[in-house]
C-alpha cells in the first residue's frame, strides 16, 4: 500500500517534517516535528506543530508514531508537544543512547537525566519493521551524521533524515560529536542500493538562489547527480572531501539549545526551583 505524503516546509531552520497516512480517518505518523524557537528571546511557539495538528484533524487520522531520523542539531523538536495533543509514540533510533552520553558530558547534566533512551516510547533497531495504520513500515540505519540516523521505509518512499539533501546541495556534515564521514558514506551507499525509482524525502533543503525549496528526489537522480556522492565517487574521496568542507562550516545557531531537547524528545530542560526552565552554553567547547 503507497503512503499518502503531506509535507510541511518550515522555512526558519529549512526543516520539512511529514505526516504519513494510510487513508483519511485512517493512522499517520509524524516524521521530524519542528518546534518554533527565538534564540533572541528564548521564547518557543506552536504554530508550525499546529499546523500540522490541523492537517491530522482535518483528515480525522489517528497518531500511531512520532518519528525522529535522529537528535537534530539545527531545530527543536515538537514530538513531546504533538505527543501531549495526539498521543502516538515518540520513536528513534536505538542507537541514541551514544549520542545523549556524549552530550550529558557536554552539558554537565545531573544524575536525573539518565542516558539509556528511556526519554523516548521506542528505540528502533536496523531492519525492524512496524505499523501505521495498514501501511508497513521499516527503519533502516542511516549513522554517520550522528551515531542515531535512521531512515524510515514506506512502500517506495524512504524518509533520509540528514544523510541527503537534494542532488544540488550534496550530502550532510560528519563533524558533530559523534559524526563519522566513512559511515555516512557507507550509509548513503546502502539507501542508494534500492531501486532507480524509489523515492527520497529530503528533512532539509539549503536551495542555491535559482530553484525554490524541494524535498522529494529519486535513488537514481541521486546517483547520477549528488555532487558529493554520485556514483563513481569512493569512499575516500568523500571522506576527504567531507573531512575538508566540514572544517569550513559554522555550527547551526540552534545547536546547543535543539540538542538540549532533542535528546529529551522535545521536552525541555527540567525547571529549576524558580520554575523557570534554562539551556546551558558550554564555552569553549564545540
Amino acid at each position: 500500500m503507497k503512503p499518502n505524503i503531506e509535507p510541511f516546509f518550515e522555512p526558519a531552520t529549512w526543516t520539512v517534517s511529514y505526516v504519513i497516512f494510510d487513508e483519511a480517518g485512517g493512522h499517520c505518523a509524524i516524521i521530524d516535528p519542528v518546534l518554533d524557537y527565538n534564540p533572541k528571546s528564548g521564547r518557543t511557539g506552536t504554530q508550525f506543530a499546529d499546523k500540522q495538528i490541523q492537517f491530522i484533524k482535518r483528515q480525522q487520522l489517528t497518531v500511531d508514531w512520532i518519528l525522529e531520523t535522529h537528535a537534530h542539531a539545527d531545530h527543536l523538536s515538537s514530538a513531546h508537544y504533538l505527543r501531549s495533543q495526539l498521543g502516538g509514540k515518540i520513536a528513534i533510533g536505538n542507537e541514541i543512547p551514544v549520542v545523549q552520553k556524549t552530550f550529558k558530558k557536554i552539558f554537565n547534566l545531573d544524575d536525573d537525566f539518565a542516558p539509556d533512551g528511556s526519554h523516548f516510547d521506542h528505540l528502533f533497531a536496523d531492519g525492524e519493521d512496524f505499523q501505521v495504520g495498514k501501511l508497513p513500515a521499516k527503519a533502516i540505519s542511516a549513522s554517520g551524521h550522528t551515531p542515531a540516523d535512521l531512515a524510515y521505509q514506506f512502500d517506495d518512499a524512504i524518509f533520509v533524515g540528514d544523510t541527503l539533501f537534494m542532488p544540488d546541495v550534496g550530502t550532510a556534515r560528519a563533524d558533530f560529536p559523534g559524526g563519522d564521514a566513512r559511515r555516512l558514506y557507507q550509509s548513503i551507499r546502502k539507501l542508494l542500493e534500492f531501486p532507480s525509482e524509489t523515492r527520497l524525502f529530503m528533512c532539509h533543503d539549503y536551495p542555491p538562489s535559482d530553484r525554490p525549496a524541494a524535498w522529494e528526489t529519486t535513488v537514481s537522480q541521486q546517483r547520477e547527480h549528488n555532487i558529493h556522492v554520485h556514483d563513481g565517487v569512493t569512499e575516500d574521496e568523500f571522506v576527504a572531501m567531507r573531512t575538508q568542507r566540514d572544517a569550513t562550516l559554522d555550527m547551526p545557531v540552534l545547536l546547543l539549545p535543539s540538542i538540549q531537547t532533542n535528546i529529551r524528545a522535545g521536552a525541555m530542560p527540567p525547571a529549576e526551583d524558580n520554575g523557570i526552565a534554562y539551556f546551558k552554553i558550554p564555552i569553549n567547547v564545540i
